[in-house]
């Protein structure tokens, strides 16, 4: 046990120590009567007026206190500071001091004045009773006991000293002792009361704290014992289950206060039943945690923790938002973040799933669809209608699937896949008529109205043979058949498919490897003057000799080569290879070379002309590049910007096959060209029909008003020969007339024989 001082002692404290010295005035009235009777008992035994004077001071005293004390009941003592607590506490000890210094004095009167042994006795007996008030009442102040102890034992003890009698003088010796123990006691009781109450306030402290960390939880939190009574309820699960929090449910059964609940409405009265069930099983341990659906929108997770005692604390938390969270992130895991329809992965698990419950010998079937000509909607409309138009699309392919129980996705792109199983009497052409007429249509977008065209692929497999990604290669085999047979068309997978596309895969390999190993050869077509006397340039043509099936058309071929995406690399050949050769020929001939729309989308193409000139030594001026409408059609601007970096290099400009596209007028004015090459259409009818005669002299003449020099192409007979003649219709002649491509030693060979010395025409129009 702690010896606390007063000045120690804290100030709630040391005022509720204070405040129990006010309290039981009772104790002080009783007191006051016995020392005033005993006082007027003496007297008559005496007859001395003496004591009548303590009699009536004891009582003046008494009166006074009680005065005072009211006075301190009418003190808000929640105000009081510790200056505040002191002062009353030296109020009450100045009238406790008086009185008992006057029962000191006047037992130390009755032993020196009395010679009185009834005075004596009866004096002595009250004063050192009121010891005991001391430790009773007294011991919440030490400054208190100590002065009453010494107001009472001082007097008493002077009087002791002065008696006539030698053995109550004896007696003196025994006040040190009961002035020590008194006073020992005394604070002893306060030590203790002191330690109880500084315990009691630190649990109530702990008691709050707990109290207020169980109420500022953001879970809810129910303690039941082992008959399932709640014993402690906090704030938030009141709120959570729709209890007020002024309704009292402690000691109430949990299973009474879920009923509460449930009859208010705070659950949905649907789900009442399997709520009950399940916090049941969770109460009585077959579940340590479980998450309920209270209903759509609100989500409770719960958790049981049970006690050895038998209890049970049950805590829970609204989960809604994280529920939310965890289904928004799985739907997008699972959903395209465009369209909102399944995305391959999970559209592989649900096709999965699909065959789970799918009997051995059914049939299974994989569709591919693609939209015509999406690139276009990008590029003219910007890729924001494009996404439009895909949520658009997916939106019906959505609404057809749902009517007809298909599985849907998008794997990327405009490329659209729909899963689903063929019954015996599944009508193929039908069904696909069905989904083409939902889906090909005319869709409105910001405006705009989009007649949209689409091509499919198919496949119809037996349940027990499915492989997803096969079917979906073959859906794509069949998709690629269904391009060639144009818009709105679609195509079943036969393995003759597969033939042809395993065949159109080894053929690329084919090419990519024959390009590595440089196997690729040129044959050059030679350009005549219109006169035929003289070859002025050649234009160098790719030729592939295949090891296996000979020689492969440069159609075949060279489509495969941007498929694979090693267009560029046989550009890069054909201009180095090209410029190697021509440096051979004589010094006023040129080597024409095609460019495609993959040279002209960076500046790639001009590092590998000025590197195969400058390892060649070719002039730049006998370098002519050729490029087609459809090269420059996707970006003009920067296509027409790397053209005439390289005409200012000192290369020469065609545009290839003039005339076959819509808008190659203006191309004539937007590009940096020398020449204009004419179609061999223009000139494959001018000896029958008169109006491709005009029509071809029409666009020589304006081209050569733009200061362009006019290739002739296609010419095959000597009437068209003679009327492009007459006409003035070429500055540069090639075609079959003249010659066919053939390698570069035969091009030599031919260039020397028309250098002969005094040719004829008629031996020049044999040697071609």
């Amino acid at each position: 046990m702690q010896n606390i001082s007063t000045s120690e002692l804290a100030a709630d404290v040391r005022l509720s120590f204070v405040r129990s010295l006010y309290t039981k005035r009772s104790t002080l009235f009783i007191g006051m009567l016995s020392h005033v009777t005993i006082a007027i008992l003496v007297f008559i035994n005496t007859e001395q007026n003496a004591f009548l004077a303590f009699a009536a001071g004891i009582f003046v005293i008494w009166a006074l206190r009680v005065y005072d004390m009211k006075k301190f009941d009418n003190k808000d003592q929640a105000v009081f500071l510790l200056a505040d607590t002191q002062r009353w506490e030296r109020r009450y000890v100045f009238g406790a001091v008086t009185i008992t210094l006057l029962l000191g004095c006047m037992t130390a009167y009755a032993f020196v004045f009395s010679g009185s042994a009834f005075a004596q006795l009866a004096t002595v007996t009250v004063t050192f009773a009121t010891l005991v008030a001391v430790v009773g009442r007294n011991f919440g102040s030490k400054i208190n006991v100590d002065m009453m102890v010494l107001a009472v034992c001082i007097p008493v003890l002077f009087g002791f000293l002065f008696s006539d009698d030698v053995f109550v003088r004896f007696m003196a010796l025994l006040i040190l002792p009961v002035f020590l123990s008194t006073r020992s006691l005394a604070n002893g009781v306060r030590d203790f009361l002191y330690d109880s109450v500084m315990a009691q306030r630190e649990s109530s402290v702990l008691a709050d704290k707990l109290d207020g960390a169980i109420n500022n939880m953001s879970h809810g939190l129910i303690m039941v014992d082992a008959n399932q009574d709640i014993r402690v309820i906090n704030h938030k699960a009141k709120m959570m289950l729709g209890i007020l929090q002024t309704v009292n449910i402690d000691d109430r059964s949990f299973a009474a206060v879920l009923r509460y609940a449930l009859r208010n409405g705070s659950f949905g009265l649907d789900r009442s039943k399997d709520i009950t069930q399940e916090i049941s099983q969770l109460i009585e341990g077959q579940q340590s945690r479980m998450l309920l659906e209270i209903d759509e929108n609100y989500f409770l997770e719960f958790s049981a923790r049970h006690q050895s005692g038998g209890g049970v604390v049950i805590i829970f938390e609204d989960v809604t938002n994280k529920v939310r969270s965890d289904q928004k992130i799985l739907h997008m895991a699972r959903f395209d973040g465009l369209t909102n329809i399944p995305n391959r992965e999970w559209f592989l698990q649900l096709v999965g799933q699909r065959l789970n419950s799918t009997s051995p010998d059914s049939k299974v079937g994989m569709a591919v669809f693609d939209i015509i000509d999406f690139k276009h909607v990008n590029d003219t409309k910007g890729h924001l209608v494009g996404d439009f138009l895909l949520c658009a699309v997916a939106d019906r392919l959505k609404t057809y699937a749902a009517e007809h129980d298909l599985i849907i996705s998008r794997f990327g792109g405009d490329e659209f896949v729909a899963f689903f199983t063929a019954e015996d009497s599944f009508d193929i052409d039908a069904a696909m008529d069905e989904v083409f007429a939902s889906i090909c249509n005319v869709y409105t977008i910001e405006g705009d109205d989009f007649h949209i065209n689409f091509t499919a692929g198919l496949i119809i497999s037996s349940r027990s043979d499915v492989q997803i990604e096969n079917m979906h290669i073959c859906a794509d085999i069949a998709l690629r058949d269904a391009r060639k047979r144009g818009n709105n068309h679609w195509s079943l997978f036969a393995n003759s498919m597969d033939e042809k596309y395993s065949e159109r895969q080894k053929l690329k390999l084919d090419l990519r490897d024959a390009l590595k190993r440089n196997a690729l050869t040129i044959a050059y077509q030679p350009m005549f003057t219109p006169d035929g006397l003289k070859i002025v340039g050649a234009e160098a043509l790719s030729r592939w000799q295949h090891p296996d099936l000979g020689p492969i058309s440069p159609g075949i071929y060279i489509p495969l080569a941007e498929e694979v995406g090693i267009i560029r690399e046989l550009t890069r050949n054909m201009i180095i290879n090209a410029t190697r050769d021509c440096v051979g020929w004589p010094s006023d001939m040129f080597v024409s070379v095609n460019l495609s729309a993959h040279d002209l989308v960076d500046r790639e193409i001009i590092n590998v002309i000025s590197n195969a000139l400058f390892v060649s030594g070719l002039e730049p001026s006998r370098l002519h590049l050729e490029v087609t409408e459809s090269a420059v059609v996707d970006e003009p601007e920067h296509a027409a910007m790397l053209l005439r970096e390289m005409r200012q290099m000192g290369m020469s400009i065609a545009i290839d096959d003039f005339g076959t596209g819509y808008s190659s007028l203006s191309y004539l004015d937007k590009l940096p060209l020398n020449k204009v090459k004419i179609d061999r259409s223009f000139v494959k009818d001018i000896a029958e029909d008169d109006r491709k005669l005009k029509l071809l002299r029409g666009i020589v003449h304006m081209s050569r008003e733009l200061g362009l020099d006019i290739v002739t192409e296609g010419i095959e007979t000597l009437d068209q020969l003679q009327l492009v003649r007459e006409n003035d219709c070429a500055d540069i002649i090639q075609g079959f007339i003249f010659g066919m491509p053939m390698p570069c030693s035969a091009l030599l060979i031919l260039t020397q024989k028309l250098n002969r010395p005094k040719i004829s025409y008629g031996d020049d129009q044999a040697q071609a």
